[in-house]
């Protein structure tokens, strides 16, 4: 698993480079803002999501690339706003400085604002020069969607309003439905979509992508009470200090690593139907459960 996360990290960061490289004066500091934050580390999970779920279908995935570059832009702005004084307020991302306090609140809105622009230019220039445009215009649709105001900003919205008040599991669940596990969903039905897999195919897929969004997000929310901070490389306890609502505050520790091991194995379950070539997402899918980060 380890050699293909690396040959897709390979993959992913060649092609971000090369999007994010400054054509002239006026736009270099933006542009490295912009970079600052993409190259400042992380799982790159949607892109290598992205990536892997096509292959269940193809194994030619230079098609594929541009949009795993895309979802991860997309993925960096939102962190570069959430971080900002005005929305979660944090000093620290995976170890490093958070873009506005390197750049200024200023360049950090306009770099989140550059890359989340850039994702959509990679994506209608890749439906421009598509074989099957409408095929391509399905799998950017998916992503836009989900990045948009019925997706991650939905998400956002309500985590905002919700804090300090005691919510309903029905509206956590909204929450993190739509301002984590929505991108990550998206990842894996636009890549199943950009290899032409069958609907029914897609629909399996689309479960997968749900049950390992919330598994991850309840994953982040157990890390923020146990974790360690030099591996998480932010500090832990922020959820609690802004008095947000969590799994772990509703549920409790235990139920939540119950949660996590049944949305996994029922993931893994319908990823035994594309063996051999799922083994890589049912190892990665393994990982990301015990995960330490």
């Amino acid at each position: 698993m380890k050699d293909e996360l690396k040959e897709y990290g390979h993959l992913i960061n060649n092609a971000l480079e090369k999007y994010l490289e400054a054509k002239d004066e006026n736009s270099r500091l933006v542009y490295e803002a912009m970079q600052y934050s993409t190259f400042a580390g992380g799982k790159r999970l949607r892109p290598v999501l992205l990536l892997a779920t096509y292959r269940l279908f193809k194994e030619e995935i230079k098609t594929a690339i541009p949009f795993a570059a895309a979802i991860e832009m997309i993925h960096t702005y939102s962190l570069i706003h959430d971080d900002l004084p005005a929305m979660d307020d944090d000093d620290y991302r995976r170890g490093k400085l958070t873009n506005h306090k390197v750049f200024g609140e200023g360049i950090a809105i306009l770099a989140g604002d550059g890359l989340l622009n850039k994702a959509y230019e990679v994506l209608l220039n890749e439906i421009m020069k598509a074989k099957d445009p409408m095929i391509v215009s399905q799998a950017a649709s998916i992503i836009g969607n989900a990045a948009g105001v019925r997706g991650m900003i939905a998400g956002q919205v309500a985590d905002i309003i919700s804090e300090d008040q005691e919510i309903s599991s029905k509206d956590l669940d909204y929450i993190h439905a739509h301002k984590t596990g929505a991108l990550i969903e998206a990842a894996m039905v636009s890549g199943a979509i950009l290899a032409d897999a069958k609907s029914q195919d897609i629909e399996k897929i689309q479960q997968v992508g749900k049950n390992l969004g919330l598994a991850f997000q309840i994953k982040d929310d157990v890390l923020d009470i146990i974790g360690d901070e030099k591996q998480l490389g932010k500090k832990i306890g922020s959820d609690e200090a802004k008095e947000k609502s969590t799994y772990p505050k509703l549920y409790g520790l235990d139920a939540c690593q119950r949660m996590i091991q049944e949305l996994t194995e029922e993931s893994n379950r319908i990823l035994d139907e594309y063996l051999p070539q799922s083994k890589f997402l049912k190892e990665l899918n393994n990982y990301l459960m015990d995960r330490k980060n």
